[in-house]
């Protein structure tokens, strides 16, 4: 392996992305995480990195490439499968050690979330959860002025602000980041970068915990990847009101999304949620049917190409952000858009 000083560029150490994978394929969060990756690293003048562990992974490199990664540090071995937080940990964190990149990010999956806590304990560094966006800039305080930092924005005091924290005095900077916010990079088949090999055996401290056994359950729906949603919130009144939103969803040939309102009111499943504690979501078209706004909600869907909102209240916050609004009862408004759309076809 080669001395940390050769991994650095400008005096700066690399930017890292913790490539999750699983049954052979990169999550989600990994491919979105890349293209903030890639610009953070050209904004530093530095490389982009990839650290992937599991087993049977290094096929997936061609595609950490594809995705913007510079070099990729690969620990492949049978034991790294499934994910475990012991072994993990301590192979990021040593690597970490040795090689001081500048950034390190991870999606705040439940393994990164599990993951990252750990290393940064072990690195004493500082780790911001649940980011909505990172830049770099420069950072003011006591006099001093530190240059080309991580910024590392993320809704606080429920939503009603957003704070921008920054880990002035220690590498590396560490964030995780919220799934959906930030969009994936372009691919770019047959680009060609550098893998690293990571020595790997298992110790008896690594093994300590077994998986016995796994489930895996599958979404209801798969949002992010939706052109089209009609998301209802708590003024729906009811869960027989609520299949207005769901037929309106099907004649549009889109998906259900919902408030976290009416998903505590028990209108419907939790993994329709949209907003901050929900999904992130960015489809063509966005029908927002008595969703009031609160900024919570607006977080998760606020970059949709087209958003049309129904409500009553003309103060409603969802007009602000809305393309196009109806106000009116939403009882009224959509069986006449139903209507009009089963005509249209």
């Amino acid at each position: 392996m080669r001395a940390p000083g050769e991994f650095m560029a400008n005096g700066r150490g690399e930017v890292w992305v913790f490539a999750e994978a699983d049954g052979g394929r990169l999550a989600g969060a990994t491919t979105e995480l890349l293209g903030k990756g890639r610009e953070l690293a050209d904004k530093l003048g530095v490389r982009l990195g990839a650290v992937l562990l599991g087993s049977g992974v290094r096929p997936l490199a061609d595609e950490l490439f594809a995705c913007g990664s510079d070099v990729v540090y690969i620990a492949d071995h049978e034991a790294l499968s499934p994910y475990r937080t012991l072994p993990y940990a301590r192979i990021v964190g040593a690597l970490a050690s040795e090689r001081r990149p500048e950034v390190v990010l991870y999606g705040a999956t439940p393994v990164g979330r599990d993951l990252a806590p750990r290393i940064a304990s072990a690195l004493r560094t500082g780790l911001t959860a649940d980011c909505t966006d990172l830049q770099i800039g420069d950072y003011d305080t006591g006099g001093a002025t530190y240059r080309e930092k991580l910024l590392q924005i993320r809704p606080a005091f429920g939503g009603n602000i957003l704070a921008t924290i920054v880990t002035p005095h220690r590498t590396p900077q560490m964030a995780t980041v919220r799934e959906g916010v930030m969009r994936a990079p372009e691919r770019r088949a047959g680009r060609c970068g550098e893998i690293c090999e990571i020595p790997y055996g298992p110790t008896d401290a690594d093994l300590a915990v077994r998986v016995l056994e796994r489930r895996i359950e599958e979404k209801r729906v798969d949002l992010k990847a939706a052109p089209i949603i009609v998301a209802g919130g708590y003024g729906m009144g009811s869960r027989e009101g609520f299949r207005l939103v769901e037929e309106l969803a099907r004649v549009l040939g889109g998906v259900v999304g919902a408030s976290r309102a009416a998903v505590d009111a028990g209108f419907i499943h939790r993994d329709h949620q949209v907003g901050q504690t929900g999904t992130t979501v960015r489809p063509k078209l966005y029908v927002a049917c008595a969703i009031s706004g609160s900024i919570q909600h607006r977080a998760g869907m606020a970059e949709s190409a087209k958003i049309v909102a129904i409500n009553r209240d003309p103060c409603a916050p969802i007009f602000e952000i809305a393309h196009y609004g109806i106000v009116g009862d939403v009882h009224e408004a959509i069986p006449r858009m139903i209507e009009a759309f089963k005509k249209a076809r």
